[in-house]
């Protein structure tokens, strides 16, 4: 189980790019909301979990999700809107949370055998209507929390299931890797990119496409689009085409940041990723999901690329066996982004 001290809060949205469409925001009014969302995010983001995390075991299979309404205030968790089995209610946002969390539950207990977040039934609990036009949304160790964005660059975060299973995977890799990882450095962006890559891979298991079929973007369709398209590209990270006009993500290790936002660096292990999966060809949740899936528990705390690299070949090895095409893939991938 995670440690305190690994049981972070992460977002989707870095402040990076909050600061970035601040100093190009047309009034002041949103330059203001901007700045102000970058501080609080840091703020709590600084936070540990003191409370502790949301107890009781359910049936392996039995799913459990509440959703609350902040109601555009701070309070967590909030009003009770729908528990496990209740019908729709009025507000888009509170069903979109409920049923983005009961396809990432579903995805994790069919397809990778494990029995919620914790692997023990843990209920998943999710607030929408956040803050006031809050441009984010995040895991605070405990539970998922969504803003509605401005309406002006961020148009919503619960409609886009690769964001919900994203952060969700959050939990799960405060779970999986033993004492979690940390939340900087290397071991800061393979948290930001293991969540990158099962967010793309349940995406892409509801859609059901293939490794060629998918788009590989995350958060597609929560920008507006005078934003841009998406907020990172795993087939191509850094291609602000595809993605946004401030898209500073490197590709492979030429372009590393020492001491950079972990959302930055995080598109190295994406792409390893992407590259070992389109390897593999078929569906992504096969073969290469399973093996990224097998290396969480064996990381540490602090883990680098290189462990993430190692990590991956050990894990082939032990689902499809020594000297496999699967584990041969896994390798040649780390080598395109120059990790190995």
């Amino acid at each position: 189980m995670a440690t305190q001290a690994h049981r972070c809060t992460c977002f989707i949205i870095p402040p990076s790019m909050l600061r970035k469409l601040a100093d190009t925001a047309t009034s002041q009014a949103d330059r203001c909301l901007l700045l102000d969302q970058c501080e609080t995010s840091a703020y709590l983001r600084g936070q540990r979990s003191i409370s502790p995390v949301a107890t009781g075991v359910a049936a392996v299979g039995e799913k459990r999700r509440t959703v609350y309404d902040a109601n555009h205030k701070t309070t967590l968790p909030g009003k009770l809107m729908r528990t496990e089995g209740g019908v729709a209610v009025a507000d888009a946002a509170v069903n979109q949370a409920y049923d983005g969390a009961g396809i990432t539950y579903d995805f994790y207990r069919e397809v990778l055998k494990r029995n919620s977040i914790d692997n023990k039934g843990l209920r998943i609990d999710s607030t929408v209507h956040y803050q006031n036009k809050f441009n984010n949304a995040f895991w605070n160790g405990q539970q998922m929390v969504y803003g509605d964005g401005d309406g002006k660059l961020f148009l919503g975060f619960t409609g886009a299931l690769d964001v919900i299973a994203h952060e969700l995977t959050h939990g799960v890799t405060q779970h999986a890797v033993p004492g979690g990882l940390i939340y900087e450095n290397q071991s800061g962006a393979l948290n930001e990119s293991i969540s990158d890559v099962f967010g793309s891979i349940i995406k892409q298991w509801k859609l059901k496409q293939n490794v060629e079929q998918a788009d590989w973007l995350i958060g597609a369709g929560i920008l507006a689009p005078s934003v841009g398209k998406a907020l990172r590209s795993m087939a191509d990270p850094g291609n602000k085409e595809l993605t946004w006009s401030g898209d500073d993500q490197p590709k492979t290790m030429a372009g590393y940041v020492e001491g950079g936002d972990v959302h930055t660096n995080s598109g190295i292990p994406n792409h390893a990723f992407y590259a070992a999966a389109i390897a593999l060809k078929g569906n992504s949740w096969d073969k290469a999901g399973p093996v990224w899936y097998k290396a969480l528990g064996l990381l540490t705390p602090n883990a680098s690329f290189a462990d993430m690299a190692k990590a991956t070949s050990q894990a082939a090895v032990l689902l499809y066996g020594a000297d496999s095409p699967e584990q041969h893939a896994v390798q040649a991938a780390w080598k395109v982004v120059g990790v190995v």
